[in-house]
């Protein structure tokens, strides 16, 4: 089972996955949490990550991804958050998503940056690049 923590996507990813027929097979639930708030009560960020490091970071992003596993029935967890644009904000720029991928082994980060390519893209980037994360760590369980 499959879970989705997303901010700067809104719930793409989750729609992407749900296209599918058959999704409820393997998609327990997306958690949209936009804001500090949501992230806090909805996944369990805590208030002094988001205060030391800011919403878009690594530490933000393995936090989402493991309370979207923890408060799920999914095996694996995908978390984004980053700058859509336009614009840049404060000092992290137009374009930078933080991913986290969690599974029963920990979590994992990685940060890309797209540039500024226009918030449409930035998001439709953003999900084919947590979609590729999700696959790869399928097969790689597959091929354990």
């Amino acid at each position: 089972m499959l879970a989705t923590a997303e901010s700067c996507t809104g719930g793409l990813i989750g729609a992407v996955l749900t296209e599918i027929a058959g999704a409820s097979d393997v998609f327990d639930r997306g958690f949209i949490t936009y804001s500090n708030a949501a992230k806090t009560q909805m996944l369990g960020v805590l208030p002094a990550t988001l205060r030391g490091h800011g919403a878009v970071s690594e530490e933000v992003a393995a936090e989402m991804a493991a309370g979207a596993r923890r408060n799920s029935a999914a095996a694996l967890a995908v978390s984004v958050t980053g700058v859509a644009g336009p614009g840049s904000s404060g000092r992290k720029p137009e374009g930078r998503v933080c991913f986290g991928l969690s599974d029963a082994t920990g979590t994992s980060t990685e940060t890309v940056e797209f540039g500024a390519i226009g918030r449409s893209n930035v998001r439709r980037a953003t999900v084919v690049h947590a979609l590729a994360m999700l696959l790869a760590a399928l097969g790689s369980e597959r091929a354990e």
